[in-house]
């Protein structure tokens, strides 16, 4: 795979195809991470003369405007970062787009508005897609592809549009690539993962492939009440996802047979329900042994003992992978356990990887150095598919 360092830029339009889809409240970005992982490849780009096209989508507008998806408040914190005016396009293909990339002068970055405003990005029809493909390429010379957190996508400006242009990665998508092929390849031991999040069906393809890798897998996350129910406890108003009951009893005891140790929660923080995360009310959650979740509470949390049997299980090992919150972060009564594990991460000596979705948000939002960590993905669903063994088809799209 090409990298931008292989094209000869100078002059020339180049399309970055980047992720910058960042949480908004109202037009304030409350996470500017994805952009500021942006910017070493503009800025590159920028400053060896070339005329810069930046795209991307932000969140899931259906196929037309929206103005609450709008970019525009993106491109202003993408000019302060780059310490330059970016100049912004109101629409994608259309007039705008057309004549702020023909008023572009060597070393001028423009950011067009969101690609999702045109159901050609989205489409499943290959000949819609194509279309818009079409469309963009005629505003480039050349292609770079650097949105990480949209590589498994099959979207036109993701899959199709590298088929149009001479193409190549971004700085981004090379620095992804290199820490994921270290979470596969030639991995350091002892391996250890931490899954958490809502769903246990959004985890089985990857929990899958490492049983075939990893040494132990820690499982938190509202995820966890649905392994608790398979080994017979009452969880309660818990989430649970009970058609995949089945498959979690068939991974513990695959888990057992191949000696991968498999640590569940031993304690849980429980609630009345689901805490008011625009207030913060105070939640009064306690703490309960998981064989004594009442059943008219739900689990939110991992509770203290939990905390430190995970910090303990990730101590001595010399790689780790984290992916989603081990509990309803965002409101601060549920917010310890997620603040463990990263507190874990940041004291062990292991190459550790945050990635990407919550976990990179958690990490933000609860206040840890990013620097203290090994790597934080922008791509959470894409790690995940990389680690399952699949093929993306951002990343297919940039091989020769």
């Amino acid at each position: 795979m090409k990298t931008i360092d292989d094209l000869q830029v100078a002059g020339k339009r180049v399309f970055v195809r980047a992720d910058l889809n960042v949480p908004l409240d109202g037009e304030t970005i409350t996470d500017d991470g994805r952009i500021r992982a942006a910017v070493p490849t503009i800025a590159k780009l920028a400053q060896s003369g070339a005329k810069v096209i930046v795209a991307s989508h932000l969140g899931r507008p259906k196929g037309a405007p929206e103005p609450r998806f709008s970019l525009a408040p993106v491109a202003r914190r993408l000019g302060e970062l780059l310490g330059k005016q970016v100049a912004f396009a109101a629409d994608t293909v259309g007039d705008s787009a057309r004549q702020a990339v023909a008023g572009l002068g060597d070393g001028d970055v423009v950011l067009l508005e969101n690609l999702r405003f045109n159901a050609g990005e989205t489409s499943k029809d290959d000949a819609e897609r194509g279309a818009f493909a079409d469309q963009l390429a005629a505003l480039a010379d050349l292609y770079a592809g650097d949105g990480f957190g949209a590589v498994h996508r099959k979207h036109a400006s993701v899959y199709d549009l590298p088929a149009r242009l001479p193409h190549a990665a971004g700085d981004l998508i090379a620095t992804e690539l290199n820490v994921l092929k270290q979470l596969t390849e030639d991995v350091k031991r002892p391996y250890a993962v931490v899954l958490g999040g809502a769903k246990v069906s959004d985890k089985l393809g990857v929990i899958d492939h490492l049983l075939e890798r990893a040494d132990r897998i820690l499982i938190g996350g509202g995820m966890a009440y649905t392994f608790l129910k398979a080994q017979g406890h009452e969880i309660g108003t818990s989430l649970l996802q009970e058609d995949q009951i089945a498959a979690v009893q068939e991974y513990l005891a695959r888990a057992k047979e191949r000696g991968v140790e498999f640590v569940l929660p031993v304690d849980v923080l429980v609630g009345p329900g689901f805490p008011d995360l625009k207030t913060k009310a105070p939640a009064h959650p306690r703490t309960v042994s998981v064989a004594e979740i009442p059943a008219d509470q739900m689990g939110l949390d991992i509770g203290p003992e939990t905390q430190e049997l995970y910090a303990s299980k990730l101590a001595d090992a010399a790689t780790v992978f984290w992916n989603g919150p081990m509990g309803v972060f965002e409101h601060p009564d549920f917010a310890e356990g997620t603040k463990a594990v990263a507190q874990a991460l940041v004291e062990s000596p292991a190459f550790t990887v945050v990635g990407g979705g919550d976990s990179a948000a958690a990490v933000r939002i609860l206040g840890f150095d990013e620097n203290a960590f090994g790597h934080i993905s922008t791509g959470g669903g894409a790690s995940l598919e990389y680690l399952e063994g699949k093929t993306l088809p951002g990343l297919a799209a940039l091989e020769d």
